[in-house]
């Protein structure tokens, strides 16, 4: 039998003034219904007009409405008629009638005319109050929405009756689950701990990226503990008026020893939680007003309360150190992106209850998404969900979800995209250079696809498949990744010309810049400068420090800028030597890109290794025109973005 929900005070309260808003218009429309049905309809004349009419034996009948001023009645030949009476105190129309011999008579209405006007006239006053009344309470704090309700918490709690969120539904973080353990421990046995005189922390940190996690974890911690759980957002503390946050601040901390056992959440806390005395803004002085009441409250709690307090933030190095001095925020934990394991875990997490192909392997899913957080693994699962709608199948395959991978790392395919057969050709033999360099590089990744349909801003890619997540990487590494990146423009100088050489590289040129100047100033990796970082403070390149007041002398400078050109020279070099050598290898990865489009790792070392050609079924995607061919009849474009992309 289901359960009968009780309305709420709220709803009452709603349900109440609907009714009295309603009854009130039925009354005016009564009224106005009754004074109208007063009114015959007929020939309507004057008072002058009435006596001539009477005097001439043309009224029939006649009834006087003293009250409302008019005489209705019907005429000799049965027309209905209407006078307007003039207002004085006398009665005109019953003295001309009296002596005529017509019969006439008086409208018994006085009584209910008068209760009319009555409620016409008072009805806009009792409305006007009645919403004064509601607006005066409110501002009282009878709602919470109230106009005056600034000072409220907005905190949010969630109960065991709101979806439930376990460790188990948390995947890839495991040293952040451990230590929080310890906190789940204290919310459901403090006796444990304060026996032995042990004091659980106040406050955890959770440090990390954006999306990997950290309020999932949070709610986690009271899921497992079974109390509740309140979340707020420390962007909800600041207002413009001096005073609210501090009460906000207030009355969620009293809400919460209410209910403890239980967990405050604060999400985004460098928000609120900037450090003090920086800045001359008008919102300032409430936001260290917030902070400071936030401190004192933290201060205020002991032991045995049972209140927890978990905040998250990607940006710990704003926070104020008030913040972070033991007894407050004394445990920070680190949630970063997950590694291959975890990735493979949150896969299977968000996989769960979704129709899996058994061809899927989890494994090789997680190895090509190296720095997904679990938000966009959470995406690339739903994508490749609705990839597998969109085509009318039963099951997810491993199809959907390199497409999916695909569309997240580099955009959605423009198939719609007119080429020449002269840009397509450029762009083939610009990827099979990166390809080929990236094949008979030592330290190199190998090779997982290589296309030449257009993604995003790219008109074709190489992609390589990691077999581990590095998280360093030799000199032998980033040699072999400069050389690969620059293989596309030597590629282009050495099939088309000097003269021919398109903008296609200029992301292959930041990237091997990037590299270069790291080994430089911050790697000490060139013999040259040696192993000292040159590497700006503020994050910038040593060149933003020179002319302004750095240590680096004009003459570092220039030997660093030597090594770097050094590098990048010596990559272009290496890139051309190699295609120079293996130039049948090359053409031949070029023509088969020409023709299917997108060969992956196996299919190109197949056709390098003996000839072979992928066999594809007919109506395969990958064999289809991937964009209109259009004559050759004017000069190529210039490829906005080209080279080799890291899976």
């Amino acid at each position: 039998m289901a359960e009968k929900k009780t309305p709420t005070p709220n709803n009452q309260r709603q349900f109440a003034v609907w009714g009295i808003i309603i009854m009130l218009l039925l009354i005016v429309f009564a009224v106005s219904q009754s004074n109208t049905g007063a009114t015959a309809a007929g020939e309507e004349f004057t008072f002058s007009d009435f006596q001539t009419r009477v005097e001439n034996g043309q009224i029939r009948s006649a009834k006087i409405d003293i009250p409302g001023g008019e005489v209705t009645g019907d005429l000799a030949n049965g027309d209905p008629y209407t006078v307007n009476v003039p207002p004085v105190s006398s009665d005109p129309a019953g003295d001309v009638l009296k002596n005529s011999g017509i019969p006439y008579q008086y409208a018994d209405k006085k009584e209910q005319s008068l209760l009319g006007n009555l409620l016409i006239s008072i009805l806009p006053l009792l409305i006007i109050i009645g919403l004064f009344f509601l607006v005066f309470r409110n501002m009282q704090g009878g709602g919470r929405g109230g106009a005056m309700s600034f000072g409220k918490s907005k905190a949010k709690l969630l109960t065991e009756n709101t979806k439930r969120v376990t460790f188990e539904d948390v995947a890839g973080v495991e040293s952040a689950k451990e230590d929080l353990k310890e906190v789940v421990e204290f919310l459901q046995d403090p006796s444990k701990f304060t026996r032995l005189g042990a004091k659980i922390p106040t406050g955890a940190l959770l440090v990390g990226p954006p999306g990997t996690g950290k309020t999932l974890l949070a709610r986690a911690v009271a899921g497992e503990a079974g109390v509740p759980f309140f979340t707020i957002s420390g962007s909800d503390f600041v207002e413009m008026f001096v005073g609210v946050g501090a009460s906000r601040v207030r009355e969620m901390f009293a809400e919460a020893r209410k209910h403890a056992p239980c967990i405050i959440f604060i999400d985004e806390i460098d928000a609120v939680g900037r450090h003090r005395g920086v800045g001359t803004s008008g919102g300032h002085e409430e936001r260290e007003q917030t902070l400071n009441q936030l401190l004192v409250e933290m201060d205020g709690f002991e032991g045995q309360e049972g209140v927890i307090i978990i905040a998250a933030t990607n940006r710990p190095d704003v926070l104020d150190k008030a913040l972070l001095r033991p007894g407050r925020f004394d445990r920070q934990i680190e949630v970063p992106y997950p590694d291959i394991q975890g990735r493979e875990k949150i896969l299977e997490v968000h996989m769960r209850g979704k129709p899996i192909s058994a061809e899927v392997d989890v494994k090789y899913v997680a190895r090509g998404t190296p720095g997904f957080s679990g938000a966009d693994l959470a995406n690339l699962v739903n994508e490749a969900a609705l990839l597998a709608a969109r085509r009318n199948k039963l099951k997810i395959t491993m199809r959907e979800f390199e497409d999916a991978r695909d569309k997240v790392m580099m955009g959605a395919e423009r198939r719609s995209l007119s080429m020449s057969d002269e840009e397509r050709e450029n762009t083939a033999y610009h990827e099979a250079g990166h390809a080929i360099v990236g094949l008979n590089m030592e330290g190199s990744l190998p090779i997982h696809k290589a296309t030449i349909i257009p993604r995003g801003r790219a008109l074709g890619m190489v992609q390589y498949m990691p077999e581990r997540d590095q998280i360093s990487q030799s000199r032998q590494e980033m040699i072999a990744r400069m050389a690969m990146a620059m293989g596309g423009r030597a590629a282009e100088e050495l099939h088309f010309g000097y003269d021919k050489v398109t903008s296609g590289a200029s992301s292959d040129i930041e990237q091997v810049t990037r590299i270069a100047t790291a080994m430089v100033t911050e790697w000490g990796l060139s013999d040259k400068v040696g192993p000292i970082a040159y590497k700006d403070t503020d994050q910038q390149s040593f060149q933003s420090g020179i002319g302004r007041g750095s240590s680096i002398s004009p003459e570092t400078a220039k030997v660093i800028e030597g090594e770097i050109k050094r590098f990048i020279t010596e990559a272009h070099e290496k890139a051309r030597q190699i295609l120079t050598e293996k130039k049948e290898d090359w053409v031949a990865l070029a023509e088969a890109l020409l023709e299917y489009e997108t060969l992956s790792g196996d299919e190109i070392t197949a056709l390098l290794k003996d000839g072979t050609t992928p066999k594809r079924p007919d109506g395969d995607a990958s064999k289809r025109p991937a964009v209109s061919a259009v004559p050759t009849t004017k000069k190529p474009k210039p490829r906005p973005i080209g080279g080799a992309t890291e899976a």
